[in-house]
């Protein structure tokens, strides 16, 4: 419970399985990015449908030879294509030689172009992601931190306000900052059922040992093809949610941003100008 402690108090934020749960998320979801880059610059293309149409992948992230400037790496994205030499497609390797890879050797675990270590990686720490986050829901359910992140009718009348103030870079201070305004609520939800969804069940689909199983899920994607593509687009949204959370922990006061999610207390400015109510 809070504490008073001058002009601040300290507030009890983050229990425990919470905490333990996101570092390995957060552990996880950074190997799985770049195992999984090197898995994808294996073959950088990206189809719809349920087979691979060499001639037209939607995405494709290469190295082609010009007449103006000789080999340069492109992203091609629906027929439109954009020169990403020394980033994507074409970038520095060892001795300074150029490299033709979709993502730079520097961007992908284990390195270099060990598909089937790469490989390895990505599946035991998806699979520790899947097991963490099974056991961070289970345990949400039945304490009630899941009920916090469901928005309550207040949250919803005041959506229009919250998206203003944080395009304001405004945010909620004292003791509101203790608790998931309707953004974080519906970001947390999106991430976890949305966008995790679509990661495992794609992921499972991309498998053809898992063809029986995942039969269904195949059919409703659009077949092998279309699943990795959507996988892509899932980890892109996940990279995104997290440059985004990131951005919000450093603007918010990362120092007890971070204290909070190491040892559950976070420290918030008390109004002194009228007596709040806490307990002993």
């Amino acid at each position: 419970m809070p504490r008073l402690k001058g002009h601040h108090r300290t507030f009890y934020k983050h229990r425990l399985p919470m905490r333990l749960a996101h570092w390995v998320s957060a552990v996880c979801l950074f190997i799985l990015l770049l195992s999984g880059l090197q898995i994808f610059n294996a073959h950088p293309y990206l189809y719809w449908g349920s087979a691979s149409d060499f001639n037209a992948p939607w995405l494709a992230i290469d190295a082609r030879n010009t007449e103006q400037s000789g080999i340069e790496g492109q992203v091609r994205l629906y027929g439109h294509s954009l020169e990403t030499t020394g980033v994507l497609g074409l970038s520095g390797g060892e001795g300074g030689n150029a490299d033709q890879r979709a993502f730079p050797s520097w961007l992908t675990i284990p390195g270099g172009r060990w598909l089937s270590m790469g490989r390895s990686w990505h599946f035991f720490f998806a699979w520790l992601l899947v097991i963490n986050a099974s056991v961070f829901l289970i345990w949400a359910a039945f304490s009630g931190h899941l009920r916090q992140l469901v928005p309550t009718r207040a949250d919803w009348l005041g959506f229009g306000e919250s998206v203003k103030d944080h395009l304001r870079f405004k945010h909620p201070t004292g003791e509101a900052a203790t608790r998931y305004n309707v953004l974080q609520k519906l970001a947390y939800l999106f991430v976890i059922f949305g966008l995790g969804s679509l990661i495992v069940t794609t992921g499972l689909c991309m498998s053809p040992r898992m063809d029986t199983v995942m039969s269904d899920f195949l059919t409703f994607y659009g077949g092998r093809q279309s699943a990795r593509s959507i996988h892509f687009l899932a980890a892109s949204g996940l990279v995104l949610f997290v440059v985004v959370h990131l951005f919000e922990v450093i603007v918010t006061g990362p120092l007890n941003n971070l204290r909070s999610m190491i040892t559950g207390h976070y420290r918030y400015r008390t109004d002194t100008n009228h007596k709040e109510k806490h307990d002993d």
